[in-house]
This record gives C-alpha cells, sequence and structure tokens, in this order.
C-alpha cells in the first residue's frame, strides 16, 4: 500500500477509535440526553457522523472513479501528506458550524446510530483504499465552509471531523440534564 493511503487510513482509524472510546465512556441511559432543546446528544453526534461519512464513501467514490477515467496518474510523492494540511479550523469547537438539515440528527433521525456509523466508516476507509496510490492532490472538490479541498484533504477533513465530534460528545455528556 502506498505510504500515503497507509498514513490516511491510520489516521481515520485513530480517530474512529476515540470517538468509540469517547461514546462508550458515557453511561448508556445518557447517551441520548440533549444538553438543550435543538443541541445534540451523543448519540445524535454518532448519527450525524454516520450521515457525513456516507455521503463522504459515496462522493469520493464517484470523484475518484471519474478521476481515473480521466486517466489520473499515480501519487509519486511517499512523503507524510498530514503535517501539510492544517485541519486546525475543524478542531476549533469555538467555531460554531451549523450542519445542513440532511446531515443534522435533529431533523433527519436515524435508527441505528452507531451500526449506521460503523458501516459508513468502513465504507469510507474501504473507498480511499480503493483509491490506493492515485494523486489524490489533483482530484479537487468544494466543500461548504472550507472551500475547495482536494481529496487528502478531505479525508484528514474527514478525521478531524471525528475528533471535533469526539470532543462535542464529551461536552454534551456533560451538559446533559440529569433524570
Amino acid at each position: 500500500m502506498h505510504p500515503r493511503t497507509t498514513e490516511l487510513c491510520e489516521f481515520l482509524e485513530v480517530q474512529h477509535r476515540n470517538v468509540r472510546a469517547t461514546f462508550e465512556a458515557i453511561p448508556e441511559s445518557q447517551r441520548d440526553r440533549r444538553p438543550a432543546p435543538g443541541v445534540w446528544s451523543p448519540a445524535d453526534v454518532v448519527a450525524h457522523l454516520a450521515m457525513i461519512e456516507s455521503r463522504l464513501a459515496g462522493v469520493f467514490s464517484t470523484l475518484i472513479a471519474d478521476a481515473r477515467a480521466r486517466g489520473l496518474r499515480l501519487e509519486p510523492d511517499t512523503s507524510p501528506i498530514l503535517p501539510t494540511i492544517d485541519v486546525s479550523k475543524v478542531l476549533d469547537r469555538s467555531r460554531k458550524i451549523v450542519a445542513p438539515e440532511r446531515v443534522d440528527p435533529c431533523r433527519t433521525p436515524s435508527s441505528s446510530g452507531w451500526i449506521d456509523y460503523e458501516r459508513a466508516h468502513g465504507e469510507l476507509t474501504a473507498v480511499v483504499r480503493q483509491a490506493d496510490g492515485l494523486a489524490l492532490s489533483e482530484v479537487v472538490h468544494p466543500h461548504p465552509v472550507f472551500g475547495p479541498l482536494n481529496l487528502y484533504e478531505w479525508v484528514a477533513f474527514t478525521g478531524a471531523h471525528e475528533a471535533r465530534h469526539a470532543a462535542q460528545i464529551t461536552e454534551a455528556a456533560a451538559t446533559a440534564p440529569s433524570m
């Protein structure tokens, strides 16, 4: 496997394990409690991650297939890619980012968040692995908040998005009203 593919897949797995550990540290009876009306519960956050990663797996798959059809070259550079990508804006929890309705679990409820999240995460990781060795810096797609991102940046964004929401799960659990 190309070193950049390995690096990105490992980053996604570390972030995914962090979300899981954060979520599982919350008693089951508190996972559905919203800190306030319209504010996501830990279970809502997981449902949101499932929606996002499922959508991204589809988008990435289409972008990669189109780029292959156009003759996307192989990646000649084996240097680490993550240190070149600034994900600080994604991780900054002081900056509120409003999710579009289609990925807002308060507006589009999910029946089995964790199961959906595991499936979506697996699909996303599989798509990244299928792009092994391709020059993903040449495949660019706009992000609604952060502007045009190449696929290396999109994958790093996805891992940082998981880290952002792991912090949100902790915050939600700490501020949810007791029953």
